[in-house]
């Protein structure tokens, strides 16, 4: 015993003899992740992380947003940076030096509503050899225009700039000189990405200009020409922004445009059937989005109908992805003409289409079409046996449903067959507890991703059908939510399958309440882990039985991988500071906004592609052994009033 226990106290300071730099060396092969994972084991992998921070290439931290103190010691000057993607919640201009860093050429700031437009003449000063550059939400806080200057110098510093995207409003731009400054970008850009720009602006942007006394027949340089993909929200989708776009970018192959008009358009400020046949003059697009959304005001496409599809389709024999929303106008005639015209499509897209019917897919079966990803959401004259026609297609891996009123129970039992199904979204529809009991037969062997949301006919039953005890369930994403009678029996039914769920979705249920909560924080995916330990979103907003007594259950140590919280706006402002306090990287949401970390365009398709830490040791290793007050919760909750 004395010599086995010798021999393991040797093995055990053997690790602090290695090398540093043998053990940096492994250590600038793995991200960031599992760097702070072994950060955590030992003293000497801790020292040795905290070294090759000056020689990691990558650094990737979004799924917490680090104040300046804690993302400084991470940052120090690294002649090898490359990629650094952060989220800025909590930073400002003030942390721009160890952000901005001269190596880079890929750089994603999320949430950047603290900066200001200085950012964009700071990269531009700092990181000449950028090629990826990604904005979210910039000087949104700030409450004032970003000068086009700081954009100029931008595009002057950074020449080699391949992919620019700037998810925030671009017209905070001043309109003057916003067009000349775009003449001078990089003549690397192939992607662009906006936010927010009014379609004016966007023809002004990609309109040549115009030099006195230049000859009409002398041909004007185009703005953009190596642009290959351009995605765009804007307030108006007109004849006048599609021709602009389709005569001066000639090396398009994908286009996303999306509006949400505040009125009816006028015909001078819509698309018709002549601006969406001018689509794909070219012949290079492979994939095309035209989504008009409802979102502010119920406005439609009236004015493009079966006539301007059957004239855009011609051209568009090679596309690979369509997605049209909004087009009220749009019978089952223009959509069969898509299906048979684009051979070599994958991703079909139809949202808001009132005049869909089965028809649209009666003869899919003979097509060559391998469609992988279909979304037919809004499509309110779509019944079981059209979904029967469709998933004939078995190679399905994504199928959104979403408030398509008359899918049942047989939609169901033939979506079940589908063997490489990964996302299910089927929002009110009019499913039962029984018709769930199909997908336990086949699809949900491979599901990874399940939306019922606002199934009313639903109970607590059908978590029993859903997870038999005997399969191999490979679902990490279920939304139950604004299903009425799902209550705290259920939650417990999913609690025993020891589901290892990475996001769980119960927002306006009116049944759930706190034994819900203590029933997942006491929740054991495996022998070995945590209480509580898989779940990384968990939204409980608007949940009707829901008191201060749960948020004894959200504090440490339960749930120690939640980044994302959900949760109603009645809750005491003391109790939510007090669980800020002791989880202070935890994205608390009480407004009602939809959690996560979703992006401007529609992202259905990706809904199983999140890619999580397998372990929470971040906060750790910037915390340290400082765990917070775990008295401040009890201390709000005695201060506070009782909740509604």
């Amino acid at each position: 015993m004395a010599k086995s226990s010798g021999s393991g106290a040797h093995q055990q300071m053997s690790l602090d003899l290695l090398p540093s730099a043998l053990l940096a060396t492994v250590m600038t092969k793995l991200d960031i992740a599992s760097i702070r994972s072994l950060a955590c084991t030992c003293k000497a992998f801790h020292s040795c992380a905290s070294h090759m921070l000056c020689f990691i290439p990558t650094f990737h931290l979004l799924d917490i947003a680090p104040p300046a103190e804690y993302i400084r010691p991470l940052l120090p000057p690294n002649p090898y940076l490359r990629s650094l993607k952060v989220d800025c919640m909590r930073l400002d201009d003030s942390s721009l030096d160890c952000l901005l860093q001269p190596t880079l050429q890929e750089l994603c700031l999320h949430n950047c509503a603290d900066f200001s437009g200085r950012l964009l003449s700071q990269v531009g000063q700092y990181c000449k050899d950028l090629r990826f550059l990604y904005l979210s939400s910039l000087a949104e806080k700030r409450g004032r225009s970003i000068d086009v200057s700081d954009l100029e110098v931008l595009f002057g510093g950074c020449t080699q700039l391949e992919t620019l995207i700037l998810m925030f409003d671009v017209s905070m731009f001043l309109r003057h000189n916003f067009a000349r400054v775009w003449s001078i970008a990089p003549a690397t850009l192939v992607s662009l990405e906006m936010g927010y720009i009014s379609s004016v602006m966007v023809t002004e942007l990609l309109s040549p200009p115009v030099v006195p006394y230049q000859s009409i027949e002398h041909i004007r340089p185009s703005i953009l020409p190596g642009i290959q993909k351009l995605c765009l929200s804007v307030d108006y989708i007109t004849d006048t922004m599609i021709s602009t776009i389709t005569n001066n970018i000639n090396c398009l192959t994908h286009l996303d445009l999306r509006d949400s008009p505040i009125m009816e358009p006028r015909l001078a400020f819509d698309l018709t059937n002549a601006g969406i046949q001018q689509i794909n003059l070219h012949g290079r697009l492979k994939h095309l989005s035209l989504v008009r959304s409802q979102e502010i005001f119920p406005a439609y496409f009236k004015r493009v109908n079966d006539l301007g599809i059957l004239l855009m389709a011609d051209r568009c024999s090679d596309m690979e992805s369509i997605c049209l929303g909004g087009f009220c106008q749009v019978t089952d005639t223009g959509f069969r003409t898509i299906l048979h015209s684009c051979s070599k499509i994958f991703k079909l897209r139809i949202y808001h289409g009132p005049h869909l019917t089965d028809l649209v897919f009666h003869d899919i079966v003979a097509t060559s079409l391998t469609l992988t990803h279909v979304s037919l959401r809004w499509c309110n004259l779509l019944t079981n046996h059209g979904v029967a026609r469709l998933v004939s297609n078995g190679n399905l891996s994504v199928l959104d449903l979403r408030d398509c009123r008359n899918i049942g129970d047989e939609a169901l039992r033939t979506i079940s067959n589908l063997s490489e199904l990964k996302a299910l979204l089927i929002d009110g529809s009019d499913i039962s507890d029984m018709g769930l009991s199909h997908l336990s037969k086949g699809a949900m062997h491979s599901l990874v991703s399940l939306s019922i949301r606002g199934c009313k006919r639903l109970t607590d039953n059908c978590i029993s059908f859903l997870f038999d005890e005997s399969s191999n369930c490979e679902l990490r994403e279920l939304d139950l939510s604004n299903i009425p009678n799902l209550s705290d029996a259920g939650i417990l039914l999913l609690a025993k399958r020891r589901i290892p769920l990475l996001e769980l979705r119960m927002r306006q249920c009116p049944l759930i309440s706190d034994t819900s909560i203590m029933v997942l924080a006491s929740m054991k995916v495996d022998e070995e882990g945590w209480y509580g330990s898989s779940l990384r979103l968990l939204d409980l907003y608007n949940c009707g039985g829901i008191t201060q007594l749960s948020f004894q259950w959200l504090k440490k140590p339960y749930f120690p991988r939640l980044r994302w919280l959900g949760v109603s706006s009645s809750v005491s402002r003391d109790v939510l500071d007090a669980l800020s306090r002791n989880r202070p990287f935890l994205h608390i949401v009480f407004h009602g906004e939809e959690l996560g970390m979703t992006g401007q365009w529609d992202n259905s398709d990706d809904l199983y592609m999140h890619d999580y830490d397998e372990v929470d040791e971040l906060e750790q290793w910037l915390e340290g052994e400082n765990e917070g007050d775990d008295e401040d919760i009890q201390e709000a909750e005695n201060n506070a009033d009782p909740m509604l």
